[in-house]
């Protein structure tokens, strides 16, 4: 059996059997998850955060995400978790020293270590390059390999000293069952969030119909006495028509009303019992006074008239 130009075809060639599963290269996926930004699939900068499945993003990635209303947005599963800027948290990385980035390899004749991570754990001093797991808090962004905090268990950060609970601790590319329990304690948190908001605005209604019954009811000082302000219009004219005859009465100035009536005799400074040089201060008093003999002929610029 023969085709054209007396080739002989081989079985594989006209047999069809099963379809071979196409392996990943572990390197090149561990490469794509520490060292790219799963939402844009550009090179890690900072500042970076992570979301609480523990995927790493670019801060300006995720806010142009964010902002994007068109309805041609491309929303991935990456993403469709993040609904504002607060369910991602920066991440307060340690630089690892033994990185030289593309310095070295400007001309290409440098073979580059792509296992050589830009970041490492502060306490043990592991690579942050996917080989070992590592995790962050939410209550403060600092990350951490997982073996550090096996080994040296406390309450509180091993950097910056925040406290943190069993929650706060969130894997960073964790494998599958990993991101299914991070999934189920986000739901919880967030079902937490909106059942708090709930109970705050029953008692925010509470405490405004509080405060405008506290206005309509009464004061204690009216309900001792028993005895309620008249406020119908006969008392009012009562009282704008008695006003006029107490002023009458008191013979005082029509602009001084409003005033009560002082003393019923004037009494002059010099008659009062206080002190000499108090009364010298006055005109009243003998040293103010001055004879024909002493006193200008002309007027002077004071108020004072001998």
């Amino acid at each position: 059996m023969g085709c054209d130009g007396g080739t002989i075809p081989k079985r594989h060639e006209l047999v069809k059997g099963p379809k071979k599963v196409e392996k990943v290269d572990k390197d090149a996926e561990l490469v794509a998850q520490w060292n790219y930004c799963t939402l844009s699939q550009e090179i890690l900068r900072r500042p970076i955060v992570a979301c609480e499945l523990g995927r790493l993003y670019n801060k300006d990635a995720v806010i142009e995400f964010l902002l994007d209303k068109s309805p041609e947005k491309a929303l991935g599963k990456a993403a469709s978790h993040i609904k504002s800027i607060k369910n991602v948290t920066e991440l307060r990385l340690s630089d690892n020293p033994a990185w030289e980035g593309d310095k070295g390899s400007t001309k290409g004749d440098k073979h580059d270590d792509l296992q050589r991570a830009r970041f490492l754990c502060p306490v043990v001093g592991l690579e942050m390059n996917g080989r070992h797991r590592f995790c962050f808090l939410r209550s403060c962004g600092c990350v951490f390999s997982e073996r550090a905090l096996k080994e040296i268990k406390a309450e509180v950060c091993h950097t910056c000293g925040a406290a943190f609970q069993e929650d706060d601790v969130i894997v960073l590319n964790g494998t599958k069952a990993d991101v299914d329990m991070l999934r189920e304690r986000m739901e919880e948190r967030r079902q937490r969030a909106k059942l708090g908001k709930k109970t705050k605005k029953p008692k925010a209604a509470e405490l405004v119909s509080r405060a405008d019954g506290s206005e309509e009811s009464p004061g204690p000082s009216r309900l001792k006495t028993g005895k309620p302000e008249d406020t119908s219009l006969d008392a009012k004219e009562k009282k704008v028509n008695s006003a006029p005859k107490n002023t009458a009465a008191s013979g005082s100035a029509p602009g001084k009303a409003g005033k009560p009536p002082c003393g019923g005799t004037k009494r002059s400074i010099a008659d009062s019992e206080g002190s000499e040089a108090y009364k010298s201060l006055f005109t009243t008093h003998s040293s103010a006074k001055r004879s024909k003999e002493e006193s200008a002929h002309w007027v002077t610029h004071t108020s004072y008239c001998f």
